[in-house]
């Protein structure tokens, strides 16, 4: 799901925490050692996230929040804030080369390059949060 965040809205708010939970406390962000990454660049995207990042003549970057039930992935375009709100059990990862990620939730998909091994850390991160969630979900 792709909203504009630009401007608060109650409405989206509400949605945003149905789908990916509550942003942590202070205390979990401190037990994850930090629940956002930093400035990642996109190097591919669906036309849908393309068509908002055209008319941009900045480098095209993003950054992740993780939340308790999913991710969000902020974009900045033309003075406006688009995030892509993805649920863990839509999320998909792939690591392509050494420094490539491509990341899919339904139609939408952005591949990203990270070049530090601190990034490299943070989606190993959101994988291990995306598995202790599915496997508490689904107990067997």
């Amino acid at each position: 799901m792709l909203k504009n965040l630009s401007y608060k809205d109650p409405q989206i708010e509400k949605q945003i925490n149905s789908l990916v939970g509550e942003e942590f406390s202070l205390m979990k962000k401190l037990k994850l050692k930090g629940a956002g990454s930093r400035k990642l660049y996109i190097k591919k995207c669906d036309n849908e996230i393309y068509d908002l990042l055209r008319n941009d003549y900045e480098l095209s970057v993003c950054n992740i929040e993780i939340r308790p039930k999913g991710i969000i992935i902020y974009i900045k375009s033309n003075l406006e804030t688009y995030g892509l709100i993805i649920p863990y059990y839509k999320l998909v990862i792939f690591k392509v080369g050494d420094e490539d990620y491509t990341i899919n939730a339904d139609t939408n998909f952005l591949k990203i390059r990270i070049k530090s091994r601190s990034d490299h850390g943070f989606m190993k991160k959101i994988n291990s949060q995306k598995a202790n969630y599915l496997s508490d979900k689904n107990p067997r």
